[in-house]
């Protein structure tokens, strides 16, 4: 099956061929008929698989007749997060451009005014997230009793960043004769009811199981103790297969410690996290995007918003607190048909949530590496001759029989620079264990 057969105009296939794609996906394939013939539809789909172009594009050739009218949208798409909002606007620039078709982007983060203006002209797409979207509604910017279409997208996402009670206020005031499509990648139990609740008749669409992995994403877990997570990392990132990678860590200090940490090591490293401006964000996945920079260390504020063609790899700095957080941070990588790696760093008090994870994806991630042994007891003796430098209690009979001139004598150890660190353990046994040729870092010497 081509596109053409599934009823698009010949302006929107011409952009279609444009920008490379040949075949639709089976997303495509099961949905776009139906937004055509403007049936309500629920899509379970998870990420990576064209999911949004399967509303954009019928979305533009609806909305080619019409007209708009100030302060009126004709359609709406909610996002939960600005990085999403951001993507589907690129969607609809990329596949739009043969038509004359006028669009708002409205997220948090920046200037309200341009966004005022752009409604005050009239648009024919308007894609917000609810925050600001209601933030506009109250001033009274904006009226939504003229949206035709409306799209719920990453409704999952949204009921997990408490979203749905402005997506059900924002529903009341929609026109109830009006064209419902809500995406999601699992449907639990409150999705369930809301669908029930604004959507008439929809047509169900599930092309994959609730919260798998894409396919064509080959996943590893490295055993690894907590203080050689760097060194692992680094070893990755000069691996002969690495062409770029998304970093992701659980907490935004880590992030802009880990992106200064690479950047000493000489990587071409940025970072996106929440404390970030939305303007510095966008710049940073820009750079990205561009190849100016190949190593983007990113919190859970970007796992569902980056889309990237072609990144080679995607590595869980830290396991993801929630399973579902697994699937999406993931599928950054392996998009649109291409195969992709993901690599998941975990350490022994990582076990119980790599457990959640393997039981939501249905089954056990490969390990390349042994966890590293807890360092041996000390004896007393030992012990005791090491606690003057840990602390600052009183040394012990025998450290203190020490001669002072000979303590003074001994060289302290120099430090080592990064680059040239003594090659870390989980590597060592990442040879005995890795399929395929040997990489070179894993064959190199260390120093």
């Amino acid at each position: 099956m081509t596109f053409a057969d599934l009823g698009l105009s010949d302006e929107l296939l011409r952009a279609v061929e444009d920008s490379g794609y040949n075949e639709p996906t089976p997303i495509q394939r099961a949905t776009i008929p139906s937004v055509l013939m403007g049936k309500d539809l629920i899509g379970i789909a998870q990420t990576g698989t064209g999911k949004t172009a399967s509303f954009v594009l019928p979305m533009i050739d609806i909305l080619h007749h019409g007209r708009s009218r100030a302060r009126m949208p004709r359609s709406l798409i909610l996002e939960p997060t600005r990085e999403l909002a951001q993507q589907v606007s690129e969607n609809f620039e990329k596949y739009g451009k043969y038509h004359k078709l006028s669009m708002a982007l409205l997220i948090g983060g920046v200037q309200m005014g341009d966004q005022v203006k752009a409604l005050e002209k009239g648009v024919d797409v308007l894609i917000a997230t609810p925050g600001r979207l209601m933030d506009l509604f109250g001033r009274g910017k904006i009226m939504l009793n003229g949206c035709e279409l409306l799209v719920i997208d990453e409704a999952d996402r949204m009921l997990d960043m408490g979203f749905i009670p402005d997506i059900e206020e924002i529903c009341s005031k929609l026109p109830a004769s009006r064209q419902t499509l809500l995406f999601s990648a699992t449907m639990p139990p409150p999705i369930q009811k809301l669908s029930q609740k604004f959507l008439n008749d929809p047509k169900r669409v599930e092309v994959a199981r609730p919260a798998t992995a894409n396919v064509n994403i080959e996943q590893r877990l490295v055993e690894v103790r907590g203080d050689r997570k760097k060194d692992a990392l680094r070893d990755i990132l000069r691996h002969e297969e690495f062409r770029n990678a998304i970093v992701f860590s659980n907490r935004k200090t880590t992030v802009r410690e880990l992106a200064s940490s690479l950047k000493r090591s000489g990587f071409a490293a940025g970072q996106i996290q929440g404390d970030m401006d939305q303007a510095d964000r966008i710049a940073e996945f820009d750079r990205f995007k561009s190849g100016e920079i190949n190593v983007l260390v990113a919190s859970d504020v970007a796992a569902r918003g980056l889309d990237v063609k072609g990144v080679s790899h995607v590595v869980n700095f830290d396991v993801p607190w929630q399973p579902d957080d697994y699937v999406h941070r993931i599928g950054r990588t392996g998009r649109a048909g291409m195969k992709g790696i993901a690599i998941t760093f975990a350490t022994r008090e990582d076990g119980e949530a790599v457990e959640r994870i393997e039981k939501l994806i249905g089954h056990k991630i490969p390990r390349v590496g042994k966890a590293e042994p807890a360092a041996e007891a000390q004896p007393p003796e030992a012990e005791a001759a090491e606690r003057p430098r840990r602390g600052r209690g009183k040394a012990t009979p025998k450290a203190a029989a020490e001669p002072r001139d000979r303590q003074r004598r001994e060289p302290r150890p120099e430090p080592q620079d990064e680059a040239r660190a003594e090659r870390s353990p989980v590597v060592e046994d990442l040879k005995s264990e890795w399929n395929g040729p040997m990489p070179s870092f894993l064959t190199q010497s260390a120093g």
